[in-house]
């Protein structure tokens, strides 16, 4: 029973389904289509006695936009295949609330998809696209009553320009550059090779330590043990990769 109305228990004893993870950026196309409109198309099919899940997205919701609403250069992958997984000793359900506050039970999940965008360069560009637009200030516009007449008297040197001058001279005179110029470098860096330490990286992108690791925590993962020890290498979603071959 819960605070806001009543349980309803009708899928209690259900103990098939799937539990269907999304990247956001499928989600945010699929919001895009009209009325109940099909957003794609799932394939399940059987392979050498394996199990293959695999969506496509429909061409006219693959269009990208940038958060001005126009049209971006870049469009959405269409094709994902699944990687499917067992939920193992957790117990997971699926509860719905309708528009009375009612919560209904609809079943147990008992196998874990991720859907997963097939590599391309297509997908690559589309995540530096996200992280250009990420890094876009949100303009605000205000209508004014009267005309300013404040007057504002020169400063010698603002503060911002003593701290940047300040930061210049503690990391070694080594000017920030902007961050999609680094971005840039680094993923032109990784595509020759998979492990990088972080002086080489500072050596390659010429930026303070400090800067380039912000910068790294949002792209990459940093190996604390194995044979790749100390040393950094892109998430998943921002690399190639092959889906693992797994058996049902």
């Amino acid at each position: 029973m819960s605070e806001k109305g009543e349980l309803d228990l009708t899928g209690a004893k259900q103990n098939t389904g799937m539990w269907w993870k999304v990247p956001k950026y499928l989600s945010q196309q699929w919001s895009k289509a009209t009325g109940r409109g099909e957003v794609g198309k799932l394939r399940i099919a059987k392979n050498q006695g394996r199990t293959e899940v695999s969506f496509t997205l429909n061409e006219e919701l693959a269009s990208i936009s940038d958060i001005g609403g126009k049209p971006a250069s870049v469009s959405a992958p269409r094709e994902h295949p699944f990687l499917l997984q067992n939920v193992g000793g957790q117990t997971l359900t699926v509860f719905t609330e309708s528009s009375t506050d009612k919560l209904s039970l609809e079943g147990i999940v008992v196998q874990r998809a991720e859907c997963r965008p097939a590599a391309s360069e297509n997908y690559m560009k589309l995540k530096r696209f996200q992280i250009e637009e990420s890094s876009k200030p949100v303009r605000l516009s205000q209508q004014l009553d009267k005309a300013v007449t404040t007057n504002y008297k020169p400063v010698a040197n603002h503060q911002y320009n003593i701290e940047y001058e300040k930061k210049k001279k503690e990391d070694g005179k080594r000017a920030r550059a902007d961050k999609q110029q680094v971005l840039d470098m680094l993923f032109s860096a990784f595509e020759k090779h998979q492990y990088y330490n972080i002086k080489d990286l500072v050596d390659i992108t010429k930026q303070p330590v400090i800067y380039l690791k912000e910068i790294l925590r949002e792209i990459g993962i940093y190996n604390v043990k194995g044979t790749h020890k100390n040393t950094w290498e892109l998430k998943p979603e921002y690399r190639h990769y092959q889906v693992e071959d797994k058996s049902d």
